[in-house]
């Protein structure tokens, strides 16, 4: 089962148009690890995980619980503050602003 952390891993791999034998290459891992990493047939390491993560440009954050809906809701928001002025707008999807850098 794929997790949100993995869909999201393999969503901005495919952004930036990388197979998975090149992410697997370029963190120092084996292609079957980034395969079954990406769909949940093994519990990978944090190593594995955070090294996939770095290669993508991304870092691995971990957030305390009960601030979890807080940030969900920010997120959903488009990551607008309360107060901030009509017409701002939110900074660009990680997926998007990866998938321009190939563009």
């Amino acid at each position: 089962m794929t997790t949100p952390l993995m869909a999201t891993l393999v969503a901005a791999r495919k952004a930036q148009q990388l197979t998975q034998a090149q992410l697997a290459e370029q963190a120092g891992l084996s292609r079957m690890a980034v395969q079954r990493t990406e769909t949940g047939d093994v519990d990978p390491r944090y190593s594995t995980v955070a090294e996939m993560a770095r290669v993508l440009g991304m870092q691995l954050v971990a957030v305390p619980a009960d601030l979890l809906p807080a940030l969900q809701a920010f997120i959903q928001s488009g990551g607008k503050f309360l107060g901030q002025p009509t017409g701002a707008e939110a900074p660009p999807s990680v997926v998007d602003s990866l998938a321009s850098r190939k563009a």
